[in-house]
């Protein structure tokens, strides 16, 4: 125990969260009723139930029906604030929150509104807890590249804190390689790119992400351990992984924690994170992760405290900023380690 919570007082970064897949279980509540829905979940144990997932494409339907429950641009202030004032609990100090925009424009909200809200939910944790946060828009795959092309045309005109553009989504029925031109577009716009792939779908979905959309980082990459070619080419690139391995698990994309391809990854060299993707819908958190991977497939303080490092080297903060931060993370490190 003494063990575990040294590892729940490691300084962390979480690169691959998800902002409405963050949502309490009690804002939801409140939020629906602020929205005049009409549901039949009446408490907190109602919603953790609803969080249960046969599989990867129940989860995505569940997603799209908490989707359905946010009316109003404001809510998203509150669940961004939460959200990070959650993250502040697991000590984490950056955060680089996803936010899919085009699933709420599609139900009638309008983007500036919401980016507003969202930076007022990060100035309001980072004034209260000093944790610091970004925004990666999530384009959302299955509206399609000329979608992308719209949202980035909003992100021209407000790019207010964000940082980054990602594809996540039904990574089967839609494949990296249409959106081609849209990353490209970012590229220039000054925008870091990211991609889900290799969750839901095999090893080619990666090589596209890479070879076609020239992403920085991959979103999950867990197929990546059925291609050995593919292996050797994301550790000589250095592309970064973005693990979650909860997620991955309630989801049925692997079996259990002990089977996750993790433990190979960082073992092979490849530069691997971790997050926990979206905490409240699987019950997670980045302490859990952290601990899970402790438990299971035997990773040391060390190992995880170099995750940490890891995730500050392939975050989209300046050079100067990552520099303090390592630093930062290596003194309270010191700190930490016992006698």
């Amino acid at each position: 125990m003494e063990i575990e919570q040294t590892i729940r007082n490691l300084p962390k970064v979480e690169l691959h969260i998800h902002t409405v897949g963050s949502i309490r279980p009690g804002t939801l509540l409140a939020v629906m009723d602020d929205g005049e829905i009409d549901v039949t979940y009446e408490s907190v144990k109602d919603i953790e139930r609803l969080f249960r997932y046969r599989d990867f494409t129940h989860f995505i339907s569940i997603y799209s029906q908490v989707v359905d429950y946010i009316t109003r641009e404001s809510h998203f202030e509150r669940i961004i604030f939460e959200m990070l004032e959650d993250c502040v609990k697991c000590n984490v100090h950056y955060v680089e929150a996803s936010f899919s925009a085009f699933d709420h424009i599609e139900r009638g909200m309008e983007f500036s509104a919401m980016i507003n809200a969202l930076n007022r939910g990060i100035r309001k944790a980072k004034k209260q807890f000093g944790v610091e946060s970004n925004i990666r828009i999530d384009l959302v795959r299955n509206a399609g590249p000329d979608a992308g092309m719209s949202v980035l045309d909003l992100i021209e005109e407000k790019p207010d804190n964000i940082v980054s553009i990602d594809i996540g989504g039904s990574e089967e029925k839609v494949p990296p390689r249409p959106f081609a031109q849209v990353y490209e577009r970012a590229k220039k716009m000054g925008l870091h790119l990211v991609a889900h792939a290799g969750e839901a779908a095999g090893p080619q979905s990666i090589w596209d992400a890479v070879n076609h959309l020239n992403v920085e980082r991959i979103g999950h990459g867990v197929t990546a351990r059925e291609d050995p070619e593919l292996m050797n080419f994301l550790k000589k690139k250095q592309v970064a992984i973005e693990m979650c391995p909860v997620s991955n698990v309630r989801t049925g994309v692997v079996s259990d924690i002990a089977t996750h391809p993790i433990r190979d990854f960082f073992d092979f060299g490849l530069l691997v994170t971790v997050n926990s993707d979206d905490p409240s819908f699987f019950h997670t958190d980045l302490n859990n992760e952290f601990i899970q991977l402790h438990r299971h497939l035997g990773f040391s303080i060390d190992e995880l405290f170099q995750i940490s490092l890891n995730s500050i080297e392939v975050s989209f903060l300046p050079e100067e900023r990552k520099a303090q931060l390592r630093d930062s993370f290596k003194d309270e490190y010191e700190r930490l380690k016992p006698l």
